[in-house]
């Protein structure tokens, strides 16, 4: 999951320069932000001198899903408030998807930190080092971007195999996504994210008012 960064994380900090920006603005967008889609959106807003309030509202539409993804993350397993904390500013997608996973169930509040911190040591350390070497990339270079595209495929598969033939669930995730891209183009993974919860609530309820089988 953490080589799934680097070539990512490599493309990030080569942008960071070719931007015009400092290399350091790369490991320190990527240590303190951390914010994935987001932090390639910030460049382009920091070289336009874009005003701090269109930059909050757009690191709060782009990583709300994080307040859907805290509702089944098990912090509550990681113990004090330092670990806490880390855990809540080291939720990444990735991190999300390898603790929801049945494997996981067993897991350690330790085993979780540890497994955040070091998705977030190789994000910062391919970013630093695509920012240092980003004069050396050709410019005909593509398709560094396509990794996270084929890390998230990767983790679809994975979380089909969970389900063990619980077709719905894939279902209304695509419905919510196709969904939202037709009627909210503009916002589509809010938009998803909020018809795929709803279809999983609508489904709770009509399964709940079913009569038990004795």
């Amino acid at each position: 999951m953490g080589l799934g960064f680097v070539p990512l994380g490599l493309a990030f900090g080569a942008l960071v320069t070719q931007s015009g920006l400092h290399w350091w603005w790369a490991g320190l967008s990527a240590a303190l932000v951390y914010g994935g889609s987001f932090e390639f959106l910030l460049i382009g807003m920091v070289t336009a001198a874009a005003p701090l309030a269109a930059i909050a509202g757009t690191a709060f539409m782009v990583n709300v899903r994080h307040v859907f993804y805290a509702l089944s993350f098990p912090l509550h397993r990681v113990t004090g408030r330092p670990g806490k904390a880390y855990g809540t500013f080291a939720l990444s997608d990735e991190a999300y998807a390898l603790t929801a996973g049945s494997e996981a169930s067993s897991w350690s509040g330790r085993r979780i930190l540890w497994l955040q911190f070091f998705m977030h040591t190789y994000w910062v350390a391919s970013a630093t080092v695509g920012a240092l070497l980003g004069s050396l990339i050709p410019d005909g270079v593509t398709g560094l971007d396509f990794a996270l595209t084929a890390l998230f495929t990767v983790l679809a598969l994975e979380s089909l195999k969970d389900l063990r033939g619980d077709l719905p669930t894939p279902a209304l995730a695509l419905f919510g996504a196709v969904a939202a891209r037709l009627l909210f183009p503009g916002q589509m993974l809010l938009a998803a994210f909020t018809l795929f919860t709803a279809g999983l609530l609508a489904r709770r309820l009509v399964s709940g008012r079913r009569p038990s089988r004795a």
